[in-house]
């Protein structure tokens, strides 16, 4: 047990030398001019995730062609930066379950710092506009910076950009930390603990992202991961409606599994495993430099355990601004949402009243986003007619639940996404 907890020690102090790191101011609590700011007790975090569509690494290097082949996502020259997860974690304090509070990557939104001229955009585009913005502004008239300087400061006004922007767009919610992963970062950390195991409520497949999955539960390798949180079509002709928000609930779930993988089979007491992860963070994650990497993994291992629930924001219905499809919110209902889910995390025993209510349309259908159901349906998704709580190869019996994008999804057991 003491060899062990020198080891992580040991593993902790190596990735601390070598991690991208950003010193950013960082939204706090009062520093929003919203009559709505959400305030923050003493003990509690707010950490932003930020999965960036580039298709390099955090240095702007190109990836292996392997990598782009596995992808299914093009080349280097394909993608850009825009963040196209956005996930706040909540993390209440004294110990109590987290909540993660997923954006829609395609919300309109305001861009406080109007980066390249863009007052409002899509809240994706925030970290995008800015790099580009930046890095030109360097590179023009401080002519002695070398490129990966210039590159590395306009990734971190790209970062201070967009949290400020997320921080306004939830109505002044403070945000302690961030992390910011790469497609290379993913495929990478899904390539070192494949397989992981997912549930799917139908068979689907998408000649775009390269999925192709049958029903209920499946072992998946990194390619095929990949894929199954980039779909958000299905070109096969069944039937099968697909939308953005359900690519969000597949994030969301890929986190739940991967998480009930990492408990289960003990997957961290593999060194050299976890230094092959550790090298996967140097090269494609980046986080803000007072973030505690020790005290976020025993957060990490109490959400493994069932300590986490998500949740997608509501839209209202999607539209076209500036000749783009966009997901079109009510901003009102995006701040009183947020405020209820992070008080329903302080105060577990108010969960039913901070449940968010349905609203507009999307579609024509009702708003997408927290409804009052638990995040389980009576009924089982199954594969072939076996029951979706089979046993998996390594012995375990997964819980799995069918659930759709609005419904919150609890973290413990395999989920059962479309």
């Amino acid at each position: 047990m003491v060899g062990g907890g020198v080891a992580v020690a040991r593993t902790v102090v190596d990735l601390d030398t070598g991690i991208h790191r950003s010193d950013i101011h960082l939204p706090v609590a009062g520093a929003s001019s919203s009559s709505s700011a959400v305030p923050q007790a003493q003990g509690e975090s707010n950490i932003l995730v930020m999965g960036l569509d580039s298709r390099r690494d955090e240095d702007g290097n190109v990836l292996p062609a392997a990598t782009y082949q596995a992808l299914h996502a093009g080349d280097g020259s394909d993608g850009g930066c825009n963040t196209n997860v956005l996930m706040l974690i909540h993390i209440p304090a004294g110990g109590g379950p987290a909540i993660g509070i997923s954006i829609p990557r395609d919300d309109w939104t305001t861009l406080p710092g109007a980066p390249d001229g863009n007052a409002t955009g899509k809240i994706k585009q925030a970290y995008g506009y800015e790099l580009d913005q930046t890095l030109r502004h360097i590179v023009n008239t401080e002519p002695g910076v070398t490129h990966d300087d210039a590159y590395q400061q306009a990734r971190s006004a790209a970062r201070q950009e967009e949290i400020t922007t997320v921080s306004q767009f939830l109505g002044g919610v403070p945000i302690n930390h961030f992390i910011e992963v790469t497609m290379a970062a993913f495929y990478d950390i899904a390539q070192a603990v494949q397989p992981i195991q997912v549930c799917l409520n139908e068979t689907t497949s998408d000649t775009y992202s390269g999925a192709d999955f049958h029903q209920g539960l499946q072992s998946l390798d990194a390619s095929q991961a990949l894929s199954f949180v980039r779909q958000r079509r299905d070109t096969s002709g069944s039937g099968v409606e697909l939308t953005d928000l359900d690519r969000e609930r597949r994030e969301q779930a890929f986190i739940v599994a991967l998480a009930y993988k990492l408990r289960h089979e003990d997957v961290l007491t593999n060194f050299p495993l976890v230094q092959h992860l550790i090298d996967t963070a140097k090269q494609d994650i980046a986080l803000d430099s007072g973030f505690d990497l020790l005290s976020f993994a025993g957060d990490a291992q109490r959400f493994a355990g069932g300590g986490i629930t998500f949740q997608t924001l509501p839209i209202v219905r999607y539209g076209v601004e500036d000749g783009q499809d966009v997901n079109i919110v009510d901003l009102a209902q995006i701040r009183s949402t947020t405020a209820a889910l992070i008080a329903a995390s302080d105060h577990p025993g108010t969960t039913a009243s901070a449940t968010p209510t349905t609203g507009g349309t999307a579609g024509g259908g009702t708003t997408t986003g927290g409804t009052g159901a638990s995040g389980t349906s009576a009924g089982k998704a199954t594969a072939g007619g076996t029951s979706a709580g089979a046993s998996t190869a390594g012995g375990t019996t997964p819980s799995t639940t069918t659930t759709s994008a609005a419904q919150p999804l609890a973290s413990g057991g395999i989920p059962c996404v479309s």
